[in-house]
C-alpha cells in the first residue's frame, strides 16, 4: 500500500518580528491531501505568519516545510508553481476588468490561445461574474471582488489553495455564498485547502480537520466533531456582575469543582466557564454556590461543546476574549 505524502508540512516554525515580536513559536503542521484543512486562532496568533512562510512569501528563522512536496526555502519556485493563494487583501487589479485581471492572471502562468480563452470562462461562470466580466472590479461589490480573487488563484489549477481569512469584511449573506463555493471546490475538484481563519463557525462548517493555533503554536488538532466530543457534557458560562481577582478566583474554582457533577472550571475576570454533566440540572446549584460566596451573577447559558468551549479548554481563556486583547493591542 502507498502512502501519499502530506500536501502540507510544518516543522518547528520559528518567526520573530522587530521588536522582539515572537508570531511563530514551534508551529508544527501537517495536512493530508484533498482535505479542508483549517487553521483557526484569534487574530495575532500567528496564521498568516505561517501562510507567508508555506506561500514562500516569507522565511522563517528557524524550522523546516514543505507544500506539494518541496521544500519553501530549497525550491521555492516549485512551490509558487504548485499552489494558488487568496490573501486576505485583494489583489485584483480595482481598473482592470473581471476578464482583463483572469487573463493576466493566466498568461503569467503561461496559458495561452484557446485554452486560456476556456479557463477564464469556465471560472467566469464558476464564480458567476459572467455578467460583470467586463466592468472595472473598482466597480464590484464585496462578495464579487472575494470570489473573483478565488478565482484568480485556481487559474492555473493548483494542487494546494491557501485561503487566508477568505471572508474577513463580508456580510452574511456572501459569507454564506463563499462557504457554498470552497465547499464545492473542495468535492468537485479534489482540492487540498489550507484555510486560515478567525471565525468558529466556518471552520466547523468548512475543515475536515483543524488546528487550534494560539502564540504562534497549535495547541490541539482534530476534526471539529471530535474535539467537541472531548468535552464531557454541557458548557456552562457564568457572566459575573464584577470582576473577581486572583483571590477571588481561587474561591471560586474550588466552590464551584467540589459540586457534584461540575469539572473543568475556569474563572477569568467577570466570567466563569464550567463543563457540567447536566448543565440544566445543575445550574441551580451553580447559581447558590456562587451566592453563598457573594458573588452575583448578570447572566448563564448552556450550551453544547463549541469550538469555542474547546479554545477555552486548551489555552484557559475564551476565544471572544483574544480577539478583544489583540484588537487593544494586549497581543500580536
Amino acid at each position: 500500500m502507498t502512502t501519499r505524502a502530506p500536501a502540507v508540512e510544518a516543522r518547528q516554525l520559528i518567526k520573530t518580528y522587530p521588536g522582539d515580536v515572537t508570531a511563530l513559536n514551534g508551529m508544527d503542521l501537517t495536512v493530508e491531501p484533498g482535505t479542508v484543512f483549517g487553521l483557526l486562532g484569534p487574530n495575532g496568533a500567528g496564521k498568516s505568519s505561517t501562510v507567508k512562510i508555506l506561500t514562500t512569501l516569507a522565511r522563517p528563522d528557524s524550522g523546516s516545510a514543505t507544500v506539494a512536496g518541496h521544500d519553501v526555502l530549497r525550491h521555492p519556485d516549485r512551490v509558487r508553481r504548485a499552489i494558488g493563494v487568496v490573501a486576505q487583501n485583494s489583489g485584483a487589479d480595482p481598473v482592470a476588468t473581471g476578464r482583463e485581471n483572469l487573463r493576466l492572471q493566466g498568461r503569467l502562468h503561461g496559458l495561452t490561445g484557446a485554452d486560456l480563452d476556456r479557463r477564464v470562462a469556465g471560472l467566469l461562470d464558476r464564480f458567476t461574474l459572467a455578467d460583470a466580466a467586463n466592468r472595472q472590479v473598482k466597480g464590484y461589490s464585496g462578495g464579487m471582488r472575494r470570489r473573483l480573487d478565488v478565482a484568480l488563484g485556481l487559474v492555473h489549477r493548483p494542487q494546494v489553495l491557501f485561503l487566508d481569512e477568505p471572508t474577513t469584511g463580508l456580510d452574511p449573506e456572501a459569507r454564506g455564498a463563499m462557504w457554498d463555493e470552497i465547499g464545492r471546490l473542495a468535492g468537485e475538484e479534489g482540492l487540498t485547502i489550507l484555510l486560515t481563519t478567525h471565525y468558529l463557525e466556518e471552520a466547523d462548517r468548512l475543515a475536515e480537520r483543524v488546528a487550534i493555533v494560539d502564540r504562534g503554536r497549535v495547541v490541539v488538532e482534530g476534526t471539529p466533531d471530535a474535539l467537541k466530543g472531548e468535552l464531557r457534557g454541557d458548557a456552562v458560562h457564568l457572566e459575573l456582575r464584577a470582576t473577581v481577582g486572583e483571590a477571588g478566583r481561587t474561591l471560586l474554582k474550588g466552590a464551584l469543582g467540589g459540586l457534584p457533577g461540575v469539572h473543568e472550571v475556569v474563572v477569568d475576570g467577570h466570567r466563569a466557564s464550567v463543563r457540567a454533566d447536566d448543565g440544566a440540572a445543575a445550574m441551580p446549584t451553580l447559581l447558590g454556590a456562587l451566592e453563598r460566596a457573594g458573588v452575583g451573577v448578570a447572566a448563564a447559558t448552556v450550551a453544547r461543546p463549541s469550538l469555542d468551549d474547546v479554545y477555552l479548554r486548551y489555552t484557559g481563556r475564551r476565544y471572544t476574549q483574544t480577539d478583544e486583547l489583540v484588537l487593544a493591542g494586549g497581543e500580536r
